[in-house]
């Protein structure tokens, strides 16, 4: 007997009907309580999907990661990074976005679904440079649902208690992980000197 679920009508069975307010919340618009919530909002974790597979990555600004243009419409500055473009290369293949924001200190998260575009327009890049540093394109969202997500999955991880932040010495540093995915061409103690001054140099 096969213990894997393959079948919709599996799931169904298992799990029941979704609770109403679980599908009442969601909307294709921002109403102006969803709005307050994503303009608090300095972090977020992006999905895409293209060619060479699905990709998700975080995105972060201060105060807030994304401009709300309108009920329907956001945008967000693509500012320095590594060039993967791993974001970008799926939205050229293929428009559809996911957000999922977060507020440090609350618990609940707000999730969007839509399609999105890349602008090279200068006015935009220019309303999006910060101490002479400009990014190379702006991402524009148009919203296509709306919703938050309950508060279970971080009361549950304890993400925002104190208690539970982790001393980064107790992990890999990046450099070891460099050099051990490298081969050893990656120098860990010469990459992790570094480090910090390049995150820094590089934050806009």
């Amino acid at each position: 007997m096969s213990h894997q679920i393959t079948a919709i009508d599996e799931l169904l069975a298992l799990y029941g009907d979704p609770r109403p307010a679980s599908l009442t919340k969601e909307v294709d618009a921002l109403t102006p309580e969803y709005r307050a919530f994503i303009e608090a909002a300095p972090l977020m974790a992006v999905a895409t999907s293209g060619a060479d597979g699905l990709d998700c990555s975080p995105r972060g600004d201060d105060p807030n990661v994304v401009d709300v243009i309108d009920s329907t419409t956001l945008r967000f500055p693509d500012r320095k990074g590594n060039n993967r473009l791993d974001t970008l290369r799926n939205l050229v293949a293929d428009p559809r976005i996911a957000l999922l924001f977060l507020i440090p200190g609350i618990t609940e998260t707000m999730r969007i679904n839509g399609h999105a575009s890349i602008s090279i327009d200068p006015e935009l890049i220019e309303a999006y440079t910060i101490d002479g540093s400009a990014p190379r394109t702006v991402v524009e969202v148009k919203i296509g649902r709306v919703y938050f997500q309950c508060s279970r999955a971080m009361m549950r991880s304890r993400a925002w208690d104190p208690g539970r932040q982790v001393d980064r010495a107790s992990l890999p540093t990046c450099g070891q992980m460099l050099q051990r995915v490298s081969g050893g061409e990656i120098d860990a103690e010469t990459y992790d000197e570094g480090l910090e001054e390049r995150l820094r140099s590089d934050l806009t």
